[in-house]
């Protein structure tokens, strides 16, 4: 922000500085700065403060959505060989403007088609336009959302055709640890690739606890009906996404020791709502073996705190999370270092344990002590460190995602009975937080594929532009979720993490999609899936029970 507002208004870096306030629901549209140089600019030429409001409306028009994507695919499988080809083709939206045009579009492809990697021929091929709609942007998912939309319904449709069970379909066609794929070399975001191997893979598992959970076998293939005469059928979509943009993204973290032992970690990662402050000061005290009350958090302030390229990409955890331990163990060598001079030891032979220093021999100090020898006694310096961090990788968290739903086969609603997550993020720091991400974004895809429509006019003119006419799931309307978060361990995550922010909101779509299919037998391949959709094709179908004569 503060780069983007110095070039835009010609006021220098020195003079501008950027404070992230408490804010929740980032999403993506955060990632942007569009409004924050008109706030600069009147306050840097009037000398006043500045306030920029925009209203609700203005927001559905003005800020960013995520991009329409028309996606047309076609692929190839066979029962002794699963998937052997898949063709993807992207048409996407771009709006009146294009900063995300690009990379949005590259990631339709860049983040899905890896993950069925046996397939012997992928071709991918895309194409941005302009139009005077709104401006598509950052969110949540960022193109794989899309494109698993057709990749997940594609591969439903081989498996009713072959007769295969998907479950057993994805176990046997899905990339694995050690593995690699053509197609990361080929296309990165926006930009040729890089080589990746596969260091951590949990998604068989994924899939078994995630089938036993939905009772998969119990439904699938027998169309049962619900005590109100509704049809009920379950269907599932399997994912993988990313962590960090490799040879990219950088994040920065700062770290100083105080007197009663306690440390301030001072990080450039943006917490939106998502307990990034949380999980880095976890890993920190992990590191130095200490409680995570005594690290104190500043995050996001451009006077203090180190450059980080952003919360977006899920990166904050895996990148931010390296350049924060790495900081601590830096601190941590230099604790060794003062305590072995007050024990008289080898600092090779100092352990951290319990906020304490320890020797070979048993003795300890406190870590409070061991700063104030640094601060006032002998040899006197800060204990302290700075660190960043890089990746050349971008190790994928994969996840299997199931939806129960019923259909009235006479008013075609359809209403998602029970959906189930379950994920493999690597180590998970934070369990809770983890599976507290997953389900926001499961709920967030279900909404996605169930309701959200922006709507227009012959001129262009959105309709539905307020929260009264554009529907999203709220506390009320969301069906009965279990998630579950395993556990792999990526070696070159923090503590073996790996991200988990974008990865729950590719599968709802599809595997609503999938067990509508199921429980009624018609597809609907253009979101969202109205009930005016439905009973549209239920009658096409003359798979409607009520149809008149």
């Amino acid at each position: 922000a503060r780069r983007i507002i110095s070039t835009v208004c010609e006021i220098p870096v020195r003079s501008l500085r950027v404070v992230k306030p408490r804010i929740g629901g980032g999403f993506g549209g955060k990632q942007e700065v569009f409004l924050e140089p008109v706030a600069a600019l009147v306050a840097w030429r009037t000398g006043r403060n500045v306030r920029l409001v925009l209203s609700r409306s203005e927001v559905f028009v003005s800020a960013r959505t995520r991009h329409p994507m028309v996606s047309r695919i076609r692929a190839a499988a066979s029962r002794a060989d699963g998937l052997t080809a898949v063709e993807l083709d992207c048409l996407m939206n771009a709006g009146a403007y294009g900063p995300h045009a690009l990379t949005v579009l590259s990631n339709a492809g860049a983040k899905v088609l890896p993950l069925f990697n046996k397939a012997r021929y992928v071709r991918f091929s895309g194409r941005s336009v302009y139009t005077n709609l709104p401006v598509g942007g950052a969110y949540r998912g960022y193109g794989a959302t899309q494109g698993y939309f057709a990749l997940n319904q594609a591969v439903d449709r081989l498996c009713v055709e072959l007769g295969i069970d998907m479950p057993a379909f994805c176990r046997e066609g899905h990339i694995r640890k050690g593995e690699t794929s053509g197609v990361f070399k080929a296309l990165g975001e926006g930009k040729e690739g890089v080589v990746q191997t596969v260091d951590s893979c949990g998604l068989d598992e994924c899939i078994d606890r995630g089938v036993k959970l939905i009772g998969w076998d119990g439904i699938r293939g027998k169309r049962l009906e619900t005590a109100d005469g509704w049809v009920r059928g379950v269907g599932m979509a399997v994912a993988m996404q990313g962590s960090a943009i490799p040879r990219i993204d950088m994040a920065g973290a700062y770290m100083k020791m105080n007197d009663d032992g306690s440390f301030n970690l001072q990080i450039g990662a943006t917490d939106l709502g998502t307990g990034s402050d949380t999980v880095l000061a976890q890993i920190a005290a992990e590191t130095l073996s200490v409680p995570v009350r005594r690290i104190i958090v500043l995050s996001s302030d451009t006077d203090v705190t180190p450059f980080d390229t952003g919360a977006y990409a899920s990166s904050t955890t895996y990148l931010s999370g390296n350049a924060v331990k790495l900081c601590a163990e830096r601190v941590a060598d230099q604790i060794r270092s003062v305590a072995a001079e007050i024990l008289g030891s080898k600092p090779a032979e100092i352990t951290l344990e319990g906020s304490a220093a320890r020797a070979a021999d048993g003795r300890s100090v406190e870590f409070g002590e061991v700063c104030r020898f640094a601060l006032y006694r002998e040899n006197q310096f800060q204990i302290q460190a700075v660190a960043s961090a890089t990746s050349s990788v971008s190790p994928p968290p994969f996840i299997a995602q199931f939806a129960e739903v019923a259909v009235d086969l006479e008013t075609g609603r359809i209403r998602v009975e029970r959906f189930v997550s379950v994920v493999d993020c690597g180590q998970a720091v934070n369990p809770a937080l983890a599976g507290a991400q997953v389900q926001g974004g499961a709920v967030n895809g279900i909404s996605y594929a169930l309701c959200e429509d922006y709507r227009f006019n012959a001129g262009g003119r959105m309709l539905n532009d307020s929260f009264w006419d554009y529907k999203i799931f709220r506390a009320i309307d969301m069906p009965r979720m279990e998630t579950v978060v395993i556990e792999s361990h990526e070696p070159s995550g923090p503590f073996g993490a790996k991200s988990v922010g974008e990865i729950s909101i590719n599968g709802p779509a599809p595997a609503i999609a999938n067990a509508l299919f199921d429980a009624a037998g018609v597809r609907i391949t253009d979101l969202p899936i109205t009930p005016q959709k439905v009973w549209e094709a239920l009658r096409e179908s003359g798979k409607r029970t009520n149809e008149p004569r």
